[in-house]
């Protein structure tokens, strides 16, 4: 089966209402958390500021949408949830990266663009992290959904070990390592199709390709999309 994919540079809102329905057999995403800080202030700052730590010699590029509020977070997150949920084919999954503070309101979410929440993965991202009196803040998440009824001979653990990217290896602020990604993907049907509507760097749609998946995806951001393009080795499509 021939592999293809296809990135689109634009608002995922507005390209989501092209994907067909019930085209996607499982969305894979790390959309902006909007999270990093309890307070207004905390949350205006910029990614910089609340998501890299200090003394960090690379500079990357900020990203945008992550300064909603929580009401706002859901609102929004509901509204691309459910176009997801309509472009994905029945017994289909998603599965959203998200952080401890967003991590109720993401489940909320979820439920509302009309998923069956099945439960919660985590992502331990052993000793790469950023220390804090306590405990460490080691683990992210992500919420697993279906739409409807789940049947699968796939078994995957519960908790996924994974250092996140360092160095030349790191394109983005947030990025994911592609080991991770490759392992959640097995939870799509072989030559099944992957829609991330949050492209980044393009990771999600790269660990797709290596395992033998088409892929979709979107970025709003003008220089995250010429890198998720020369990552892919192809030119973004232009939103309409």
């Amino acid at each position: 089966m021939r592999v293809t994919v296809e990135l689109r540079h634009g608002d995922a809102l507005l390209l989501l209402r092209d994907v067909g329905d019930e085209t996607i057999d499982l969305v894979l995403t790390d959309p902006p958390y909007s999270s990093g800080g309890m307070f207004r202030g905390d949350r205006t700052r910029s990614t910089g500021d609340k998501y890299v730590q200090t003394g960090t010699l690379a500079e990357r590029i900020d990203f945008d949408g992550d300064t909603r509020d929580q009401r706002g977070f859901l609102a929004w997150s509901s509204l691309w949830l459910a176009e997801c949920w309509r472009a994905t084919k029945p017994g289909g999954s998603c599965l959203i990266f998200t952080d401890w503070r967003q991590l109720p309101t993401m489940t909320d979410a979820v439920q509302a663009g009309g998923w069956l929440w099945r439960g919660v993965v985590v992502w331990d991202k052993t000793a790469n992290c950023r220390p804090r009196q306590g405990f460490s803040a080691r683990a992210e998440y992500l919420v697993w959904g279906t739409r409807g009824p789940y049947e699968s001979d796939v078994y995957l653990p519960g908790v996924i070990a994974a250092a996140t990217p360092r160095g030349d290896e790191r394109r983005h602020m947030t990025e994911k390592p592609i080991g991770l990604l490759e392992q959640l993907i097995d939870l799509s049907p072989s030559g099944g199709l992957i829609l991330d509507p949050f492209v980044g760097s393009g990771s999600t749609l790269d660990a797709a390709r290596n395992k033998g998946r088409s892929a979709i995806g979107f970025e709003l951001n003008d220089h995250h999309i010429e890198t998720a393009g020369k990552r892919l080795d192809q030119t973004s499509l232009e939103a309409a």
